[in-house]
């Protein structure tokens, strides 16, 4: 069964030697995680259906027509599953991967940030194996993000149209939820507490969310950059 899970090395994508500052998965972590593509897809797949799981309350109070932008971090495992599914298939969609991409950072980066900053009401009620699990599971969401460099170039027109997914979803979340209330991932504090500086839950959420998604964008850029440009 291993075996038939673990791909040959000479299958395997391309090193294209970026800096490590884009590139800080180690290589040899890379190549196991492509060896595996078929396990590390399943893996997501599963975690997929987890989150549609996690977030079954939320839908029960969110419009039927906003359930789209409910379901941030099982989208982004999606989007990656099928990313690495369509590579060991032989296909590639730079759209996929550069949602994949700006994703699994994003959400990979926000979900922590929201568990560690509001840590005491998340225990409150989350036992904790399940909040450890929570919080590694979306830091190595970021870290499979980091090896999707050597399957995509991240085409210009790849990334915009990410960025104007991420740009509605972002707009729906927190600035104009179109129908009923925003549509952020519920977190366990009422939005207005103030919690450092002046700035309420909300904001902060929004603040990580909005800066999260500018830093991907441009990990994604500049990996394009490095990609073509030699000298970078």
């Amino acid at each position: 069964m291993a075996s038939r899970l673990l791909r040959d090395r000479g299958s395997l994508p391309a090193d294209d030697e970026l800096p490590r500052w884009l590139a800080p998965v180690p290589t040899e972590l890379e190549d196991l995680g492509y060896r595996l593509v078929w396990l590390v897809a399943g893996i997501n797949l599963v975690g997929t259906a987890f989150g549609f799981w996690y977030y079954r309350r939320q839908f029960a109070r969110t419009p039927v027509e906003m359930w789209l932008f409910v379901p941030d971090s099982p989208l982004a495992t999606l989007f990656i599953a099928g990313a690495f599914g369509l590579w060991a298939v032989g296909r590639h969609s730079e759209t996929l991967s550069a949602l994949a991409f700006i994703g699994n950072i994003k959400l990979g980066l926000w979900t922590p940030w929201v568990l560690v900053i509001f840590a005491d009401e998340f225990l409150s009620f989350t036992p904790l194996p399940l909040y450890a699990f929570l919080l590694c599971s979306h830091l190595a969401m970021v870290l499979q993000a980091f090896v999707l460099h050597r399957i995509t170039t991240f085409r210009v027109k790849a990334v915009g149209i990410a960025l104007a997914w991420y740009t509605v979803d972002l707009t729906v979340d927190y600035f104009i939820p179109v129908v009923g209330d925003p549509h952020h991932t519920t977190i366990p504090i009422s939005g207005e507490t103030p919690v450092v500086a002046g700035a309420t839950a909300f904001q902060l959420s929004a603040w990580a969310a909005v800066v999260l998604t500018l830093g991907a964008l441009f990990w994604a850029l500049a990996t394009r950059i490095a990609t073509l440009d030699e000298s970078f």
